[in-house]
């Protein structure tokens, strides 16, 4: 491991600064793929939390009475910068979180084009007007920014999660503070400076390093009107619980369990493929990876058999600066035993375990290959709890009424998909599975920027979504004005809503 005198300390960004000022706590940033040490990222106090704060209160007003096209101009510059610079965002991605450098691109993809939707925010804040909605009275609907709002995101998508947040935030004429996961601060710091290169004021974005001390700042904080969070379920409970109580708007997205259907009658080998790129891709870190697969009848022998042999191929090993792997490592070496873990309760609990991704691996990297576990039953923790990590648990359920009552007793409503030709088993599911993304014969049914992001039950506390138009509204408040105006002082007086008459 590098000296610590050797390593980079990571920057925070407020009022237009760039700092790297020395904290009284500090967390490591490690590379995945070779397990070293690659920087030090500050821990900031409630102090420093509430001087990053209030850098983004005094830069709102002027964003605020800026034009929204000026402010969408800016998003036009941002999105120019970052497909100039797509490779480096998607390689700094691979080197701090562990992608494979294709998924890594992926998630820079999705990222711009949430800054594109940003683009078209003007659009989106005009109101509705309705003229002599009562005798002379004109209706008028207008939207504005919400104030200083944060983004809280978690460690497995560096890019592409503060990038559903901020482009919007922004082009509603709103400032921001992002507290990026502490284990992935390097996109948040590029994606800082190419903000401030597309010509960002001083204090609109903002970057703060920290944990629960730093983040209890930002709910509590009477400055902070919005918080929008990604991350485990059991957190975005306690930040809408607590941003609410001090009355912030909060969107909390949380974890999941994502149920995969397969029917009888579906293409087996475009299931398999599609079951593994869901379970298997990002190392299974995603709030949206397939993580329990429920085989329906006389397809859950051949089910797994093919899943073991084809995720049993899979090249596991280091992604930085290699592009031949289907699977890198997980983030740390502490979630990879965690995870390696469920595989000795699945035995305890008396599941089987035909693919064991516990291997002997070369180098220092935080290596886990994909593991497949059968005979879960619905109560067992492998279908319970979010594993977050590459191992994908097989039910077996002899209808799919079973299948959907599977679904129906997990406590989380993330995504949910069915692996069919049968249309009304498709409707069926559509109609009656209890989550809030659904996919026919599509392995990952993650919506794109245009569309909100609608988890369900534990896996989202709030009421407007991330992404789509739900977006602009969580970043925007509504103001109606009602406008009359008298042809002469002469006329007399009656309220034109209802309908009273003031005499003398």
């Amino acid at each position: 491991m590098a000296a610590a005198t050797t390593v980079d300390v990571v920057p925070s960004f407020s009022a237009g600064q760039w700092r790297r000022d020395a904290s009284a706590r500090s967390g490591e940033v490690f590379n995945p793929s070779t397990g070293k040490l690659i920087a030090r990222v500050p821990l900031a106090s409630a102090a420093e939390t509430d001087a990053v704060v209030r850098a983004a209160k005094a830069a709102l007003a002027d964003w605020a009475e800026t034009p929204a096209v000026e402010r969408a101009r800016v998003m036009f510059q941002f999105r120019h910068l970052m497909a100039a610079k797509f490779e480096e965002l998607a390689a700094l991605v691979t080197r701090e979180h562990g992608k494979t450098l294709a998924e890594s691109r992926a998630e820079a993809q999705r990222g711009l084009e949430m800054v594109e939707f940003a683009c078209s925010v003007p659009t989106m804040l005009m109101g509705d007007t309705l003229p002599n909605i009562a005798g002379g009275v004109d209706a008028e609907t207008n939207r504005h920014p919400v104030g200083v709002c944060v983004g809280i995101t978690p460690y497995n998508f560096p890019c592409m999660v503060p990038l559903w947040m901020i482009p919007v935030a922004i082009a509603c004429g709103n400032t921001f503070v992002l507290k990026p996961s502490e284990k992935v601060p390097l996109s948040a710091v590029r994606i800082g400076e190419l903000l401030e290169e597309a010509g960002l004021p001083a204090g609109v974005f903002n970057i703060v390093h920290g944990d629960k001390e730093c983040v209890d700042t930002l709910l509590t904080h009477p400055d902070v009107a919005a918080i929008s969070f990604v991350g485990s379920t059991a957190i975005a409970k306690y930040i809408y619980e607590v941003g609410t109580k001090h009355g912030k708007r909060v969107q909390a997205a949380g974890g999941a369990k994502n149920h995969l259907i397969i029917m009888p009658d579906a293409d087996l080998d475009q299931s398999v493929k599609a079951l593994a790129a869901s379970a298997y891709g990002c190392a299974g870190q995603r709030c949206m990876a397939g993580s329990v697969a429920v085989a329906v009848g006389k397809i859950a022998d051949p089910l797994v058999d093919e899943l073991c042999s084809y995720a049993g191929n899979f090249k596991v090993g280091p992604t930085d600066g290699y592009e031949a792997v289907d699977m890198g490592p997980v983030i740390r070496a502490e979630h990879r035993d965690r995870v390696a873990g469920y595989l000795d309760i699945a035995k305890q609990e008396g599941a089987t375990v035909p693919l064991d991704g516990r291997r002997d691996f070369a180098g220092d990297g935080f290596l886990l290959g994909p593991s497949v576990v059968d005979r879960v039953e619905p109560q067992m923790r492998l279908a319970q709890e979010e594993i977050f990590g590459p191992v994908l648990s097989v039910v077996r359920a002899d209808s799919l009424d079973a299948a959907l009552e599977v679904g129906r007793n997990c406590p989380y409503g993330n995504g949910a998909s069915i692996f069919t030709r049968d249309g009304y088993a498709a409707r069926e599911f559509k109609h009656r599975f209890n989550a809030g993304m659904i996919g026919i014969n599509v392995g990952v049914p993650a919506p794109m920027a245009w569309f909100p992001f609608t988890g369900w039950n534990q896996s989202f506390f709030g009421d407007l979504h991330i992404q789509g138009t739900e977006s602009v509204h969580f970043y925007t408040r509504q103001k109606m004005t009602l406008t009359r105006w008298f042809k002469s002082s002469a006329d007399s007086f009656q309220d034109p809503v209802w309908k009273t008459v003031r005499k003398g």
